[in-house]
């Protein structure tokens, strides 16, 4: 490696050319990174689309291009009728902008389901909702012409009326009397309440998916920003403010679906952007310092590091032409290794300076000495790097490829642009052993008692492996997102509901004649449950079901479509109907009966409201007419249902079910939640065994977990052999090989045994720490074994140890900083991270020497 010194030494020699000359390239570098940065946020580019499955993914995307991209958006009322009316309000809102997004649609809802919904209950269900109806057709018809707090008021009137004089009982109307107390009595009391009337129909409080509406929304994304779908959904939300859809009026609107997870985990990865970079930087400072103990050649350090930053991002975007949202992470990696060659460099030039005194002299003795293992080590790590590249993972492949050539970027810089600085800047003088002295007596135990040593590694590496196959592998990538965010969140609510479950599968008919014998076989299936498919939006038993609708239509039509409405009451009319309707039930009651306490409770909710502030009657009246005319729409739409065939469905449901060249699609619900990764997985291959052709969220999970692991695995074996050959051709020896990569596989098998203790499962984010590890400690290792064959003896006190130690510090800074991210996949990288440097630098710093002491076997 005298090439090395000769290089050190020109650079020393020519300071002021070799240094402008490169500050220069990289300020061009920067000027270009400036100009034609860009990021692609998409992440379905991740993983190569040459995949079958991806395959497979991408044609059903062709036949359904309306189903990808989407927002989701979750409405949940207080009663049936707000969620109904907050979900046309908002989606005829949304509709209106063409600019922001391509369809906004209401599933299971609009003209043809408010009209047919009927329908799709069952015969029996029918057959009482409408004689419901029927019965209630008295107070309906005092509604539909006056639906107001007055008309409410004087329908009540007239009822109790009626059971003044024996026409009726008070108890047949206990339900409207208690229905109406509550919201009355929070409105009095300057709360807003919110009556169903839905309930109040049918006696009946409303299934949990009577309270929630969806509304599906397509975004134009813009994938030159981090969150793509941001200003879609910051639309989305301003519209709901602007329609007062909060929950202060009954009302909660939430977005997930696969735009705003992505969005807000980018958001979570920058949410303590700040904290970190600002934990890192200090970190990285007072390690630099610890280091080197002088602010000129830390200075050195940094203009070296942002110098090789920014020219390895100029060649990454002249490779890559945009970096991908995992690519742009070798920033990170780029601080947290390519600042290891400048620390060892920089402790080796102050040993060497202390040594021999003159400036330049010791920078080529710190060339010729620590050149090798520097230049093994940079190879190395760019190697455990590029190894990704042929693999199907390709936002790591890119990641790798412009890390692999940050790599050497920064080991050419160390050597080249570091000494130049070092020389202008006129670093001084040491006048200290830069070595750990302390540490001798430890590298006398490690002499006398290496065996001793070599022993309690190879008993803890035979614990750790029996511990490895307990390791854990979390696929879901759901379990990386942060549970605090709504999009996260939402999905999870849906999740807890089998029929809302977003982990459907989807199976592809090749005509919609073959979908009977899919469904069929599916059928038979136990973790399947609910299965849908455009027939499944043609009613059953229809003759049955409209005959009873029609039965009420033909009663209830005059009643519920007067021939005109009353105006809008005024508030001294409002007065007036609250003081008739509590005398009236103060009539009512006043036979001693069991319900009479009812009655006279209300009557005296009433008559205070009377006497209250306008404002008050207002909040009454808004808390219990609101959804008023939402049912008699309703009722009215349901009245009209007409026989339902293939040929009536709306347009965009049938493109929803059939594609344009007649391949139908097949939706199966899982029978339970199917949340954890087994249900996932038994759910999946269920379906498979059936259409093994199938795609959905539970198949893709296990497709890219099985895909991201394989890549790890090619990558990981291909590093490993290509170090090897390495360092076979460098060391020449396969002895001195050995040693060198046994402490890097038993620091593996100890993280990873360490995982298994503290329960940390591997996942698609942390899995990445793996690699990292063959780099840092493959690096480590080389110094180590390099020195030993130049002689040197007692490492543990020599200059290089420091270097190690600092260098390790320094990565730690860089990476251990992860573990506070707010995103749990981030975090978990960090603490992976931590528990892999820990155990390397352990490995190198004490099982290393021992395995090189000459009694060692």
């Amino acid at each position: 490696m005298r090439w090395i010194e000769r290089l050190v030494a020109f650079s020393s020699r020519h300071a002021s050319s070799v240094a402008l000359a490169l500050l220069v390239a990289s300020l061009v570098a920067a000027v270009f990174t400036a100009t034609h940065f860009r990021i692609d946020t998409n992440s379905e580019k991740l993983v190569s689309q040459n995949t079958n499955w991806r395959q497979r993914d991408l044609r059903y995307d062709r036949l359904f291009p309306q189903q990808k991209d989407l927002i989701l958006v979750v409405i949940d009322g207080a009663t049936p009728e707000l969620a109904e009316r907050a979900s046309a309000a908002l989606t005829d809102a949304l509709a209106q902008d063409k600019g922001a997004f391509l369809s906004v649609r209401r599933p299971g809802g609009g003209p043809f389901f408010a009209r047919e919904g009927m329908l799709f209950l069952g015969t029996g269900e029918v057959k009482q909702t409408a004689s419901q109806l029927i019965q209630a057709q008295p107070f309906l018809g005092v509604l539909a012409a006056d639906p107001s707090l007055r008309g409410i008021l004087e329908s009540l009137s007239t009822m109790l009326e009626g059971a003044t004089r024996g026409q009726t009982s008070l108890s047949d109307l206990a339900r409207p009397i208690d229905a109406l107390e509550k919201p009355l009595r929070q409105a009095l009391e300057g709360r807003k309440s919110f009556l169903s009337w839905r309930s109040l129909v049918t006696g009946a409080p409303p299934k949990p998916e009577e309270l929630r509406r969806f509304i599906e929304v397509r975004p134009r994304l813009d994938y030159g920003a981090l969150e793509p779908g941001l200003a879609a959904s910051n639309i989305i939300r301003k519209t709901a403010t602007a329609l007062r859809l909060d929950p202060e009026d009954g009302v909660r609107v939430r977005l997930t679906g696969p735009v705003p997870l992505a969005d807000e985990e980018f958001g979570t990865l920058a949410e303590r952007a700040g904290l970190m970079g600002s934990a890192m930087f200090a970190a990285v400072l007072l390690t630099l310092w610890l280091a080197v103990r002088s602010f000129r050649i830390i200075l050195a350090i940094l203009i070296t590091l942002v110098a090789g930053l920014m020219i390895t991002m100029a060649l990454g975007l002249l490779y890559a032409r945009e970096f991908n949202i995992i690519s742009i992470a070798f920033v990170a990696l780029f601080v947290g290794l390519g600042v290891d060659f400048a620390i060892q460099f920089t402790v080796r030039y102050r040993a060497e300076r202390h040594r021999v005194g003159d400036l330049k002299k010791a920078l080529a003795e710190a060339g010729l000495k620590i050149g090798e293992p520097l230049a093994l080590a940079a190879a190395a790590t760019a190697v455990g790097f590029l190894s990704f590249l042929p693999t199907n993972y390709s936002g790591v492949a890119e990641l790798g490829l412009v890390a692999g050539i940050g790599m050497l970027v920064a080991f050419v810089l160390s050597i080249v642009l570091l000494p130049a600085l070092i020389v202008l800047i006129g670093a001084p003088g040491e006048p200290e052993q830069v070595g750990y002295a302390f540490l001798r007596p430890v590298d006398r135990f490690m002499r006398k008692h290496s065996r001793l040593v070599l022993r309690t590694a190879i008993g803890a590496g035979v614990i750790a492996i029996i511990l490895v196959p307990s390791l854990q592998f979390d696929f879901n990538p759901l379990d990386l997102r942060s549970r605090k965010v709504e999009s996260v969140a939402t999905l999870r609510d849906l999740m807890k509901n089998p029929e809302t479950s977003p982990n459907t599968i989807n199976v592809l008919a090749p005509s919609l004649a073959a979908t009977g014998r899919i469904v069929d076989r599916l059928s038979k299936l136990p973790d399947v449950g609910q299965i849908l498919s455009i027939r499944s939006f043609v009613p059953e038993d229809q003759s049955a079901k409209l005959a009873a609708i029609a039965d009420a239509r033909s009663l209830l039509d005059t009643t519920i479509n007067p021939f005109g409405t009353r105006p809008p009451p005024g508030d001294d009319e409002n007065i007036a109907a609250l003081k008739r309707a509590a005398s009236a039930l103060r009539a009512a009651g006043a036979n001693g009966g069991p319900q009479d306490a009812g009655a006279l409770r209300l009557a005296g909710t009433i008559d205070a409201l009377s006497r209250a502030s306008p404002e008050k009657r207002k909040l009454a009246s808004a808390s219990i007419v609101s959804g008023l005319t939402v049912m008699l729409d309703q009722i009215r739409a349901a009245l009209t249902a007409q026989p339902v065939s293939l040929k009536d469905l709306p347009t965009d449901l049938e493109q929803d079910w059939v594609a344009k060249d007649g391949t139908a699609r097949i939706e199966v619900y899982p029978r339970s939640s199917a949340s954890s990764n087994e249900d996932l997985e038994a759910f999946s291959n269920a379906v498979k065994s059936v259409a093994p052709d199938a795609t959905g969220t539970p198949i893709s999970i296990q497709d890219y977990g099985k895909t991201i692991l394989r890549a790890f695995i090619q990558a990981g074996l291909l590093s490993a052999l290509v170090i090897t050959l390495l360092l076979l051709v460098a060391l020449r020896n396969p002895r001195d090989v050995l040693f060198t990569l046994t402490p890097l596989f038993l620091s593996a098998f100890l993280t990873l045994a360490t995982c298994v203790l503290l329960h940390l499962h591997l996942n698609f984010a942390n899995v990445i720490a793996l690699p990292l590890l063959l780099g840092v400690g493959v690096a480590f290792d080389i110094y180590f074994i390099v020195a030993w064959r130049n002689g040197a003896t007692h490492l543990l006190s020599t200059s290089l140890t420091r270097a190690v130690i600092f260098s390790a510090l320094t990565t730690a800074s860089g990476f251990g900083s992860l573990w506070l991210s707010s995103h749990p996949g981030t975090a978990s990288m960090g603490e992976l991270l931590m528990i892999s440097l820990g155990w390397t630098l352990i490995t190198t710093l004490f099982f290393m020497p021992a395995l090189l002491e000459p009694g060692a076997p």
